[in-house]
This record gives structure tokens, sequence and C-alpha cells, in this order.
């Protein structure tokens, strides 16, 4: 399995147990979970199998809805256990709803819940999610239009908060504390820029029950168009997955540009 990196040392007393156990990740699974860490939300509805193409434009918007479908995976890519979702890990709420005092690792935050990272698109976008049957783990895939200059911008942001967020304390909206570790995920040499970061909080809930979660985030710029992957989960979240969404939706985007361009 993936082992998560160190904890923060203001939690080293926090995670002893799980320390002692063999790894956070494994001691966690063992441990009994609150209401909240049900593997999906009870008030989500249950997501189409289909994916979802979000903010259809104007004119000419019809062939960048095609293509914004045509680009993203599937379930069939990520191969077992992925299949479509059902709906929203209640650990969003419970653990990624968090605020720091550093505007910049509050923007990380914000970022990993809201899984907005380029801002609005300046077109139709497209998102796929997906489950890990049998565990807690969610991976979700956008692909959207934004503008290179911004999208460059941003990932060199990603690139410099292991340096300025490589661990610092977050407080989430029930009140709990969780210790965060920000650190490089490497990817597939695909696109134009990219940039990935593994993010892990390790705290406990309100019941004093020990608690670890995993967060890798993924943006890769292709000509005009970005992706964003989140891949995230209180289980063993495989850094593999996220590496292989990266590279094969890279790849898919790049080859439609290229259809694309043959057409013209």
């Amino acid at each position: 399995m993936t082992h998560p990196p160190a904890a923060p040392r203001a939690l080293l007393p926090l995670l002893a147990l799980t320390v002692l156990a063999g790894t956070a990740g494994c001691a966690v699974r063992d441990e009994p979970r609150p209401r909240w860490f049900s593997a999906t939300a009870s008030a989500s509805p249950a997501s189409p199998a289909s994916p979802a193409v979000e903010q259809p434009a104007g004119p000419g918007a019809g062939l960048a809805e095609e293509k914004a479908r045509a680009a993203l995976i599937t379930e069939t890519d990520l191969g077992e256990p992925w299949v479509p979702t059902r709906g929203a890990r209640t650990w969003r709420d419970g653990l990624l709803k968090a605020t720091t005092e550093d505007p910049e690792c509050r923007r990380l935050l914000d970022a990993l819940y809201t899984e907005e990272l380029f801002g609005t698109p300046e077109g139709p976008g497209a998102t796929a999610a997906f489950d890990s049957a049998g565990t807690d783990a969610q991976l979700h895939y956008r692909v959207a239009a934004h503008p290179p200059a911004d999208v460059d911008r941003t990932l060199d942001w990603l690139r410099s908060l292991p340096g300025r967020c490589g661990e610092f304390t977050a407080s989430t909206t029930r009140g709990g504390v969780q210790g965060v570790e920000v650190g490089d995920l490497p990817l597939p040499p695909v696109g134009d820029a990219r940039q990935a970061l593994r993010v892990t909080l390790a705290g406990e809930t309100e019941e004093g029950e020990l608690t670890y979660l995993t967060m890798d985030i993924a943006g890769v710029r292709v000509g005009e168009e970005a992706i964003v992957v989140t891949h995230g989960g209180l289980d063993e979240v495989d850094a593999d997955v996220t590496q292989e969404a990266v590279r094969l939706g890279a790849q898919r985007l790049a080859e439609l540009g290229k259809q694309g361009r043959a057409q013209i």
C-alpha cells in the first residue's frame, strides 16, 4: 500500500496509536468511525452514471461540449475497482471544509474542497466522478477551457506550496483540528504544463477518534484546455491511480486537439 508521509510534529502524540499499529492509514481503517464517515452522504442523491457537462455556452458551443465529453476518462480506463459515483463522500464536509490563517494555505484548502483550481472556465466543461468499490476513495476528473496564462500561474502557485505550506494546522467547520502536510506528487510528462500535490490531513473527530485523510490534486494544461484531478480517501490512496488518470486524460485531450486541427 502507499504509505502516508510522517505526521506533523504537533500531532505526533495524537497519532502515537496509529504508529504502533503499523501505518496511520491502516490503523484508522481498523478504528470504528462516527456516523459521518459512512461511504456516501445519505442526503446526497445518486449521481447519474453518464458524465455531466457544465456551463453550456452560446453559439458554437455544441462542438466544445462534444469535445469536453470526449475528453473525459471513464471507469473502463481506470479499471477495477472504480465505478461511477453514487454521491459525495461524507469526509468532504467532515474534514475538507476547513480553514487556516495563512491565506495561501487557506486557498489550497478551498481548492481541495471546491475542486475549482483554475476558477470559472471560459466555456463548457465536463466532469466525471468515480468511487472505489469497497473503500471510501473517490476520484473526480474535470476538463474545461481556461486562459493558458492563468493556468500556468496557478500551476506555479501549486509548485510553491510545499515550501510555503509544508506543514500547518487547519480548523474544520465541525470544530476539529487537522495537522496538514503538503508535498509534491510527480506526474507523467504529458501536456504543456503540469503540477500535482499530495496533501494529508491528520487529526481526530469530536468523539476523539483518529482520522487520516489523503488527497491528491493535479492540474494539467493541454493547449487552451485544463484538466483537474482530485483523488482522496480515508483508506489507501494510490498515487498511481492519480498519475494514470492524468496521463490518459492529457493524451486523450491532445489527440482531440490534433483531430480538430486536421479538420480545419
